[in-house]
């Protein structure tokens, strides 16, 4: 696909949806798209895409890309001639379905990725093609991770309610040793909760949670039962076994004693 004219200073750029990919892909800070896309696109274009994002996280309606601002952002130098690594990253980016021309722009870019296809995970170095073999295992062997799952999902919502979006959520939650699918899976799934919540239209939050959650108290991660004990924390005397009724009290005997 051909890349819009670089003569001008700028580029209008705006989002490209696609409902189907939108609902399966990864977005473009997220680990699988560091981890395996980067093999196909290079560093120069990954880069690219996820500085793009990070802009229309920004400004979802479009904005222009100074051409000259990004190549030196990204350390990428500041030619704009056919052979420059910032050329040759936007050729790259529409080469791999990234980017295409836009009638109302000069290139709407994707805000998620496809999972790799076939062939392009035979084009993978072998290390990189058995991890993400091994990824797309335990994407469908999640139903085994249900208590990582459940616990991911508390803490994506906590930090979705405190404003973090899905690929810092993502990242937080790796950083705490959870598996990178399931902080994913809980990253996304609750960014829709908090959309439902907020659209506040027929999708109660609570029927999302149990349609969505493979666990077997499905509204364990929204609704827990009581509050989450602290690491330290001690149980209060009688907390965990009911009191015992008092026997009612004896009438005083009479000692036969003369009354005063």
């Amino acid at each position: 696909m051909p890349v819009p004219d670089l003569s001008t200073p700028t580029l209008k750029i705006v989002a490209h949806h696609d409902p189907v990919i939108d609902a399966l892909g990864y977005a473009p800070r997220s680990t699988y798209v560091e981890r395996f896309w980067l093999s196909i696109l290079g560093p120069s274009t990954t880069w690219l895409v996820r500085h793009v994002d990070a802009r229309l996280e920004v400004h979802p309606d479009g904005f222009d890309l100074d051409l000259e601002a990004t190549a030196g952002a990204l350390g990428l130098g500041v030619g704009k001639g056919r052979h420059s690594p910032l050329v040759r990253a936007l050729h790259r980016c529409c080469q791999f379905g990234v980017a295409r021309a836009a009638p109302d722009a000069d290139l709407a870019v994707r805000r998620h990725l496809p999972p790799l296809t076939r062939h392009q995970i035979d084009r993978l170095p072998e290390a990189v093609r058995c991890q993400h073999d091994d990824w797309r295992a335990t994407e469908r062997d999640a139903h085994t991770l249900d208590a990582q799952t459940r616990r991911a999902r508390r803490v994506a919502l906590a930090l979705g309610e405190l404003g973090e979006d899905v690929p810092t959520t993502e990242q937080r939650l790796q950083r705490w040793r959870i598996h990178p699918v399931v902080a994913r899976e809980a990253a996304v799934w609750a960014h829709r909760l908090l959309v439902a919540r907020e659209a506040d239209g027929s999708l109660n939050a609570k029927e999302l949670a149990a349609a969505d959650s493979p666990a077997a108290d499905p509204l364990e991660a929204l609704a827990p039962a009581g509050p989450v004990p602290r690491i330290g924390d001690r149980p209060k005397i009688g907390a965990t076994r009911p009191a015992r009724p008092h026997p009612p009290s004896a009438p005083p005997v009479d000692l036969g004693g003369d009354a005063a």
